[in-house]
């Protein structure tokens, strides 16, 4: 696997793990109610439907991406696909620095994308209700499916980025990465929740997070300005990164 490649999945899955008082809010009140079940029902059988849930949700995840890394694709297949790449690396490199200072806390506006996405959820909200009360681990996986396409700008911002990878394939993967950082703070909301509340909320490691996420996006932008870029060939995540030593004069 290439080196930016991997690198750029290491950073979506830390967003969507540093991003869980963001996943909390979203999704917290579904994970709860699949949580109060019957009280004679062992906590592994509510485990499974959490995880039934969660599978649903990344489901929807990279479907997402796969489609949206296919449009980039398409784009790289035209004739403007010099101009294309460094549009979609431009475009990377600014969402991955405005997520990261979103992680961070720094930049709370980022969640304004949102509403970017409101149309589509009027109409898949109604098939929600037909999948409640949760009786069966089918449910709670459609209900899941469901739920992927709640409007979150955190979602919509490695969207774009998948969308800049310029590849299926790699778009599917980098939203899989994303939502199973999210799984943890799920999970942890219905079966750990008060130990995890102290975690989610710690200041120092959301600003770690988000400082990392941010400087991979510093460093794909600082890329733009290489003269020997080469062309994306499979993917702009599959580009070899020039060297440092190629940097200096």
């Amino acid at each position: 696997m290439n080196a930016l490649l991997g690198i750029a999945l290491a950073t979506a899955f830390l967003a969507g793990l540093a991003g869980g008082v963001h996943c909390a809010g979203m999704c917290g009140g579904i994970v709860h109610a699949l949580c109060t079940r019957p009280a004679q029902e062992p906590r592994a059988t509510q485990l499974t439907y959490l995880l039934a849930y969660n599978g649903g949700r990344l489901t929807s995840y990279t479907v997402a991406g796969m489609l949206v890394g296919a449009l980039g694709a398409a784009g790289l297949l035209t004739h403007a696909a010099p101009q294309i790449q460094i549009f979609l690396l431009a475009l990377a490199g600014v969402t991955l620095t405005l997520l990261g200072m979103y992680v961070a806390g720094v930049m709370p506006w980022f969640a304004r994308l949102e509403s970017a996405g409101t149309w589509l959820w009027q109409r898949i909200q109604p098939w929600t209700s037909r999948l409640l009360p949760v009786t069966t681990r089918t449910r709670a996986f459609g209900l899941g499916a469901l739920w992927g396409w709640l409007p979150c700008g955190m979602v919509y911002g490695v969207l774009l980025i998948a969308l800049a990878a310029g590849s299926g394939w790699q778009g599917g993967a980098l939203m899989l990465a994303f939502g199973l950082g999210t799984v943890p703070n799920l999970l942890g909301i219905g079966l750990l929740s008060r130990q995890l509340h102290a975690l989610r909320s710690a200041r120092l490691p959301r600003l770690a997070a988000g400082g990392v996420v941010a400087a991979f996006g510093i460093y794909t932008m600082a890329q733009l300005m290489h003269p020997a870029m080469p062309m994306a060939s499979g993917g702009l995540l599959c580009i070899t990164p020039p060297s440092f030593a190629a940097w200096l004069p």
